[in-house]
């Protein structure tokens, strides 16, 4: 069982398609993992095992019947995931990490859903987040934080904690997060997984509850790049239910990352997004990342993207203002969470008001009241039209970076993975940690996280990003793959073999005695 949660999605699949293993036994033993040390991760909010395992039987019988059942197959079919609970789904809850929709069932399934059933891949269960994806460490979720497995003390990163640490954890080989400012990717770099942000319109967004419209992206969670090229494969295409997805996405996303070269390649340092302010540990294994790079054939460049300076405050007032009008929806009266007013008249207005102060937590209530003050009259030209322009000023600025060069690089996050309760109390300092992730965000371009080693300071995995122009997705995947096969040629294998061994239910319960 232990060699079967550690495989690859790759391998799982190559293994279920030779009928070396069954879909039952590789979704059974994540289902064992899950129970076994969930209790100390939290990663999931709901466990799906019924359903995932009747799938998981459909396929086995497929692949028993042989021809053309087995043959219509897909790939990954057998392959277990797990998905954000940002992502509406039939027959399982759908909370959004709120109490305001606590116990809600959706009557639909997201298009990512639909396309995960029709390849048959057993849902796990849904995963922790922050609430509404709003926050960098999953400690906003209504129904508690989610622990990261490399050290149970600090965080996952946010706000697709749960979804990273499932994978790091190997509780899945695979799950799908939202990233609105960096909350696939950060995640990954803090939990030594590989996070992907796909080119804005590439995955269809139907079906994730919308934080900010105009910069959430639906994405893989994943401890390969090859795994992640291979789920956004099939989660990705064209949705006429989106008006913004792409009707010419990215393809050919397998391919580079099997084809395992980067000589040729220019690879752009972004000056902006390194150096002062990043913990020396994380700068020490970036900059051998880019080593790596360089002895294999890739040549290193240096680019400015002078505007990055301000990505983050035109973030903060784009991201909030979108989020308060997508959440007005949240009242009360048509569906979710209802409270009352205890005193006084009851109208439709005290009935919105008793509801939201109930069930909005207090890094929600913040965003609502942000972005409705940037939105009202008299603001908007000063703040979210302001921010407006600096984010074409941004993607101007990587429209002359790309002009230099193929892809560009930085580190994932400033830091490692922090102490949880160390930045609740202080915002500002908590927003920092997506400083280097955000630009990918308010560009629309594609972002992928890989694991760049521990860093000497703490032993915490570090991260770095790859970012390529819009719809060239599949750079990324090329690059990312050499230099995952780098790294992990130098550590002696995947990272994720030298995290602490999880306390396990079983431990728990002999040492309780």
């Amino acid at each position: 069982m232990t060699e079967l949660i550690k495989s690859s999605a790759a391998d799982l699949a190559a293994k279920l398609a030779a009928k070396e293993v069954s879909a039952v036994e590789v979704t059974q033993a994540h289902l064992d993992r899950i129970a076994a040390v969930d209790g100390a991760v939290h990663a999931f909010l709901h466990i799906n095992t019924d359903e995932a395992l009747a799938v998981a039987a459909e396929v086995d019988a497929a692949r028993a019947r042989g021809g053309a059942d087995a043959e219509n197959l897909h790939e990954l079919a057998g392959v277990p995931i797990a998905v954000k609970d940002l992502i509406v789904t039939i027959g399982q809850p759908t909370t959004a990490g709120s109490k305001i929709l606590e116990g809600w069932h959706s009557p639909y399934d997201a298009t990512v859903v639909k396309k995960l059933r029709a390849a048959r891949m057993p849902i796990l269960g849904k995963t922790n987040l922050d609430e509404f994806a709003m926050g960098s460490s999953t400690e906003h979720s209504a129904f508690g934080p989610t622990h990261n497995p490399w050290d149970l003390d600090r965080i996952p990163g946010g706000s697709g904690g749960g979804s990273a640490a499932a994978v790091a954890a190997f509780e899945a080989p695979l799950a799908l997060g939202t990233d609105t400012g960096g909350s696939i990717r950060q995640p990954g770099a803090v939990t030594g997984t590989v996070g992907v942000k796909p080119t804005y319109g590439a995955v269809s967004r139907y079906g994730a509850i919308a934080m900010a419209s105009s910069l959430d992206q639906i994405g893989p969670v994943s401890r390969t790049v090859l795994d992640a090229a291979l789920l956004q494969e099939v989660i990705g295409g064209h949705d006429p239910f989106d008006s913004t997805s792409l009707t010419d996405p990215s393809t050919g996303l397998v391919a580079a990352a099997r084809l395992g070269n980067v000589k040729g390649m220019k690879i752009g340092i972004i000056s902006e997004l390194h150096g002062e302010g990043y913990q020396a540990g994380v700068e020490a294994r970036f900059n051998e990342s880019l080593e790596l790079l360089r002895s294999a054939g890739a040549e290193i460049v240096e680019v400015s993207c002078p505007n990055l300076t301000y990505a983050l405050g035109a973030y903060y007032l784009i991201m909030p203002s979108e989020a308060s009008s997508n959440l007005a929806k949240f009242d009360g009266v048509r569906f979710g969470l209802r409270a009352l007013p205890t005193d006084g008249p009851m109208t439709i207005e005290r009935v919105m008001g008793a509801t939201r102060a109930a069930g909005f937590g207090d890094e929600v209530k913040r965003r609502i009241i942000l972005g409705t003050y940037a939105l009202s009259a008299g603001y908007y030209d000063a703040y979210y039209g302001s921010a407006q322009k600096v984010r074409t000023l941004i993607q101007r600025d990587f429209d002359a970076a790309f002009a230099q060069a193929d892809v560009l690089i930085s580190p994932t996050a400033p830091t490692t993975a922090f102490k949880l309760g160390e930045k609740l109390d202080d915002p500002l300092a908590m927003y920092l940690n997506d400083v280097a992730t955000i630009p990918a965000n308010l560009a629309g371009i594609p972002g992928l996280s890989l694991p760049s080693g521990l860093a000497d300071e703490d032993g915490l995995p570090a991260g770095v990003q790859l970012l390529a122009p819009a719809r060239q997705d599949a750079r990324l995947y090329r690059v990312g793959a050499v230099l995952e096969s780098l790294l992990e040629e130098q550590w002696g294998g995947p990272l994720l073999n030298k995290a602490p061994q999880l306390p396990t239910a079983a431990s728990n319960a002999k040492e309780s005695k």
